[in-house]
């Protein structure tokens, strides 16, 4: 299975997200995709399988993604201080695959309901829901 994380700024989000999803699912192939080389290099060190920066690999890799991982501004054109680019957000939110978003003040969006945990929380419940959604015991 295919799964695709996406970070930018210094890859901290993206880090978490590849151990826990290497712990959790370790058949899976985990793409690290930043929007700069930092984040990139950081999800790589943290057991990506594939990496690669910028638009183009993430707009071509999330077309056959079996789950999307990543901040919500992911989805959000300009979001991440800029690093998202209209493209980008246009392919994730459009892609046939799961997205599975934290919540995080630093896009610039507000989730309504959603109570302020700590990073850790929100990494474990969307490797958790990822799981469930691919049925991985």
């Amino acid at each position: 299975m295919k799964i695709v994380v996406i970070d930018g700024q210094g890859g901290r989000l993206g880090c978490l997200l590849v151990e826990r999803v290497k712990t959790r699912m370790p058949q899976a192939r985990i793409y690290a995709l930043g929007t700069n080389t930092v984040a990139t290099a950081a999800m790589l060190r943290a057991g990506a399988d594939f990496g690669a920066t910028g638009e183009n690999p993430v707009v071509r890799n999330v077309m056959d993604a079996d789950g999307v991982l990543g901040a919500v501004g992911i989805v959000v054109a300009n979001s991440i201080l800029g690093e998202i680019t209209p493209a980008m957000a246009e392919a994730v939110g459009g892609c046939r695959a799961r997205k599975f978003l934290i919540p995080m003040n630093s896009c610039g969006v507000i989730v309504a309901g959603v109570e302020e945990r700590p990073l850790s929380v929100y990494v474990s419940q969307a490797v958790e829901s990822l799981a469930a959604e691919l049925k991985v015991t």
